[in-house]
């Protein structure tokens, strides 16, 4: 018969010993972190020029708010 328990059979050292909850939750966030990082940046020879496309495009966005708004142009109701 085989035996079950890791203090016979001398295979304690087999044992793998789990880190503290609060230091492998910190692991799994990381990596999670440098997976998405990856994933965002496969392909693209340049990470920074795509930042500037999204700040740029930004700008435009919120500068074409704000001439809309200012400028009162637009369709208007009126209620008779």
């Amino acid at each position: 018969m085989g035996m079950c328990l890791p203090c016979f059979s001398g295979a304690a050292d087999d044992v793998v010993v789990t880190p503290d909850p609060d230091i492998r939750r910190q692991q799994l966030a990381d990596a999670a972190e440098k997976r998405q990082k990856e994933t965002a940046h496969r392909g693209v020879k340049d990470p920074g020029a795509i930042e500037r496309k999204k700040k740029k495009q930004e700008e435009m966005e919120k500068q074409t708010m704000t001439n809309s708004v200012s400028g009162g142009g637009g369709l208007r109701w009126q209620v008779g």
